[in-house]
């Protein structure tokens, strides 16, 4: 193994906190990264990773490591490329996260084109419900709904997806249809907590000025945006989902907006990505297609 093999073994282990994972990954024997991650570790004069017999951790300089090389890496990787002209112009693996939903409703369906245009490329879809770190892990980009925290990421704004009320068939014969919020003590919400936390459940809605919430009870809670969507479907309670992650259950009449005078505020949306000089090109070129694929369903910005 060159020294460029030796930093990509060593993300690998980093970003998966395992040899042996980094080895099944890589198709790569145990020993084999070992010795990789044992050169560099040599090369550099400094340890990199603290291992323990249960667990693998960078230290500060691996951890300092990480982020140049993560940058370098795709530089070089750019620069091979840089000369090449037409459909095999963007090579390598681009490393993207996304939540479930999107990811099904929206890019799967299209991926297929995207990959077709670019051959040598090779993508590894995340699609977490929880806020992976982006350095950390190693992701080259991530697509955000909500308001962003501040940090040292690059945001690239989309715009807004339009919210909905919805609930199935099956809901409203049991409860009725809602058409007010004076209607929503006689109802039920899925309610979803990320951290499962024992947050109180409430109804969002924007009144041109500000986000209202009304108090309303829940006789479930979840923590993942597919099972909200599903349990709304399930006739579990209403919900407030982005159309763009709905569109085809309400054009199957799985699911039927409610409340159209009272949804929520349109959710920001944005790709988050490294703070880096330089973004590799595949990156962008992804970024790019999926703002594209989003437009038809994205306001041009958020409601203040």
């Amino acid at each position: 193994m060159d020294e460029l093999d030796n930093i990509q073994v060593f993300l690998k282990v980093a970003e998966l906190d395992s040899f042996s994972g980094a080895a099944r990954q890589l198709g790569l024997p145990n020993a084999t990264v070992s010795a990789a991650v044992r050169r560099l570790e040599q090369d550099l004069g400094v340890r990199l990773l603290q291992r323990t017999t249960r667990r693998v951790q960078m230290t500060q300089e691996g951890e300092a490591f990480y982020a140049r090389s993560r940058a370098l890496l795709g530089e070089f990787e750019d620069m091979r490329t840089m000369f090449r002209q037409g459909a095999d112009s963007l090579a390598g693996r681009l490393r993207v996260d996304m939540s479930v939903g999107m990811a099904i409703s929206v890019v799967l369906p299209r991926l297929g084109e995207f990959l077709a245009r670019h051959p040598r490329l090779q993508v590894d879809l995340g699609t977490a419900d929880r806020r992976v770190d982006i350095v950390r892990e190693g992701y080259d980009c991530v697509l955000r709904a909500g308001l962003l925290a501040d940090s040292s990421l690059v945001a690239r704004p989309l715009g807004s997806y339009r919210m909905i009320n919805c609930a199935s068939p099956a809901y409203l014969a049991r409860h009725g249809t809602p058409r007010t919020l004076d209607d929503l003590p006689l109802h039920r919400i899925v309610h979803y907590d990320a951290q499962l936390a024992g947050s109180s459940p409430g109804w969002e809605w924007f009144d041109g000025h500000a986000t209202q919430l009304v108090p309303v009870g829940a006789v479930l809670t979840v923590n993942g945006t597919a099972a909200y969507a599903a349990a709304c479907r399930e006739g579990l309670g209403l919900a407030q989902i982005p159309e763009a992650g709905v569109r085809d259950q309400l054009q199957a009449g799985l699911l039927v907006e409610v409340m159209p005078d009272f949804r929520p505020a349109p959710m920001p949306v944005s790709f988050v990505y490294p703070s880096r000089r330089h973004v590799p090109a595949r990156a962008v070129a992804f970024m790019d297609w999926v703002a594209g694929l989003l437009a038809p369903w994205l306001e041009a910005q958020a409601a203040q």
